[in-house]
């Protein structure tokens, strides 16, 4: 500032026409090109970009402001905007003069009319007659005053137009380029994030991978993986550096790096075959890791704020290759929960097990920050572990936009539960929230107890910059509508100052006069307990359940998450059944979402073909919509 510089400046340099060279790692050097040169160093490689980076902004600003002091300087308005900008005062300037023009022929007509009703005032005539000419003579020139006036009024504006359009087109081309800037900055920002999140990893994985011990940690069945160097161009996916090679025993092979829709099919045809063998006898535990490809994230988010993300059309590197049907059915893997439910005499301690379940379908999320395929109107999913587990499930997309699913499951162990979920969902820069929309029933065939809830929303934080964590936050209410009985869970959403547990979860279970019976505790990602409210004489409410908390043998363990398989951070942090959703089984239907190939191209490992073969399909849906709204609309013709 220009206080600090009577007692603590050492010289002053002009930015904008300064030169920024980078001498090394932790170097820098501005100079003028004459005397004045000074040599910074900064603490550290990224602080020594955050300083040069900041000055460059700065640079460009004092050039710009150099520009705009110019007398003449118009340097800064685009050729495009000048010449619109001249048009403009053409087209006002002709305005004008046809209001000129027309403005003599009013005073000329207007000093006719008034000649002739002077005249007829000379005229013999009634009394009468003479008042009303007087009337019409005022008139005409009150007209001819507001008539000029309107003029003048046209030829001010004008003028004002020409003084301040240059001064107005300056300020707006000064807002773009601040929105320019903050753009670059963020974007610079994120990939210096990626660059040292990458840097970090390949500093940590290196010592595993000297010679003589590399490999020995690591799978066998999976390929290894490079690490990218640089970023993608704003609007470009590039692929990995190598050759993905997968496992024998997997049947794939790498083809044809693009590939049109019949290829496609038959190609993915043949290999579905081979895998669909022993598929029954024993369920997959692993499936091809995830390839290490790069991508700007900010080039393709910077577009989609406020908008749905449904709507979005994204790489399938923001993905995991399952459709949000198979997300719905893993509401499925802890459905013991439901099996012990129906096992229940009290309806009440039926309600723990019930909240327990709607509880443990958020656990598998905590890791889970990749986005599920956006399943096709008609895809369906179906899953049959009848003999396995006593259950087989159902689902199916109804709606495409909004999108919409229906979910049925039964079981012979006695219950029954289907749902129908819309999915909204809103981007706000930072985060991502998830809002799911429906109603979900669970029916107990022997007692008859019918249990409704809905979910609570999603969120997911540092969609820009840092790393990608999920919390969930609401309230559930579930209800028997048979007995009244209900039961409130609260998902706490996370605070930086609390010092509660992370993604806690407290609950009560009240009967139909509301009086507390079992209190709730736990966590959406580890577990859930059960504690028996008893009220004493002279408790009330708050006391009872206060005791309950206290009380540790009336603890009882509802439900506990299973462990993460081997290997699941290189598996998308999939579950033991969601390893065995996308697995190949006889007897599907053909719309069934093992058959994508999208999602089954991107799940071996060939993301640039599943990017192609991913915009095929949406492509088709679109046209087939289009198609479909022209049937409706010619049917409404016909009646």
């Amino acid at each position: 500032s220009k206080a600090e510089m009577r007692h603590t400046c050492r010289g002053t340099i002009n930015l904008a026409t300064a030169n920024i060279t980078v001498e090394d790692s932790c170097n820098f050097i501005i100079s003028n090109g004459g005397a004045q040169t000074y040599h910074l160093k900064a603490s550290s490689e990224v602080e020594r970009q955050r300083w040069v980076t900041a000055l460059e902004l700065a640079k460009a600003k004092a050039v710009k402001m150099l520009e705009e002091s110019d007398d003449s300087g118009d340097e800064s308005v685009s050729q495009t905007d000048k010449t619109e900008l001249q048009s403009t005062l053409r087209t006002l300037s002709s305005k004008v003069e046809d209001l000129s023009t027309c403005n003599d022929l009013i005073a000329k007509h207007g000093t006719a009319l008034q000649r002739s009703l002077s005249e007829l005032e000379t005229l013999r005539l009634p009394a009468e007659s003479t008042e009303k000419i007087k009337q019409v003579n005022e008139r005409a020139t009150l007209f001819r005053i507001t008539s000029n006036a309107m003029i003048n009024a046209c030829r001010d504006f004008l003028m004002l137009a020409q003084t301040h359009s240059k001064k107005w087109q300056k300020s707006l081309q000064h807002e773009r380029d601040q929105r320019i800037r903050l753009e670059e900055t963020l974007e610079q920002l994120a990939k210096q994030h990626n660059h040292l999140e990458r840097a970090f990893r390949g500093a940590t994985v290196l010592p595993a991978s000297a010679p003589g011990t590399g490999g020995s940690t690591k799978d066998p069945c999976c390929p290894a993986k490079g690490d990218l160097s640089d970023e993608d161009d704003d609007n470009e996916f590039f692929d990995a550096p190598e050759i993905i090679t997968l496992p024998e025993s997997m049947g794939h092979k790498r083809t044809g790096s693009n590939i049109s829709g019949t290829s496609s099919d038959i190609s993915l045809d043949e290999q579905y075959k081979h895998q669909v063998e022993d598929t029954k006898k024993e369920k997959r535990t692993r499936i091809p890791y995830k390839p290490n490809y790069s991508l700007n994230l900010w080039s393709i988010m910077k577009n989609c704020i406020g908008k749905e993300l449904s709507k979005i059309p994204m790489p399938v590197n923001f993905n995991e290759p399952l459709s949000m049907l198979q997300r719905l059915t893993e509401d499925l893997e802890y459905h013991e929960l439901l099996d012990r439910a129906a096992k229940c005499e009290s309806s009440l301690e039926q309600l723990c097990y019930v909240a327990a379940f709607t509880v443990s379908s958020y656990s598998t999320t905590v890791f889970r920050t990749s986005k599920p395929f956006n399943p096709l109107l008609g895809e369906t999913f179906e899953l049959d572990r009848l003999e396995e587990n006593g259950y087989r499930s159902l689902c199916e997309q109804v709606s495409h936009h909004p999108p919409a699913a229906a979910h049925h499951a039964d079981s012979k162990h006695g219950w029954t539960l289907r749902q129908e979920i819309k999915i909204t969902s809103k981007f706000r820069g930072k985060y991502l929230s998830i809002m799911p929309l429906g109603t979900i029933h669970c029916v107990f065939h022997s007692s008859g107890n019918h249990y409704t809830w809905k979910k609570v929303t999603t969120t997911v934080h540092n969609i820009i910059v840092g790393k990608l964590w999920i919390d969930q936050s609401g309230e559930i209410e579930i209800v028997n509508h048979k007995t009244g009985d209900k039961c409130n869970l609260k998902f706490v959403p996370y605070s930086y100052f609390s010092r509660d547990v992370a993604r806690k979860v407290t609950g009560e279970v009240t009967d139909p006069s509301g009086k507390v019976h079992f209190v709730l505790l736990g966590t959406w990602d580890e577990k859930m307990d059960c504690y028996k409210v008893t009220l004493g004489a002279g408790d009330n409410g708050a006391e009872g359940r206060q005791r309950a908390h206290e009380a540790e043998d009336s603890r009882v363990l509802l439900w506990k998450r299973n462990p993460l398989p081997k290997y699941a951070e290189n598996m998308y942090y999939f579950s033991e059944l969601a390893l065995t959703l996308n697995a190949p089984e006889s007897g599907t239907a053909p719309t069934d979402s093992r058959r994508r190939p999208d999602q089954r191209l991107m799940e071996n490992g060939r993301w640039d073909e599943a990017n192609a073969e991913k915009q095929r399909l949406e492509e088709k849906q679109r046209i087939s919509r289009k198609r479909r709204e022209a049937e409706a609309a010619r049917a409404t013709e016909d009646g």
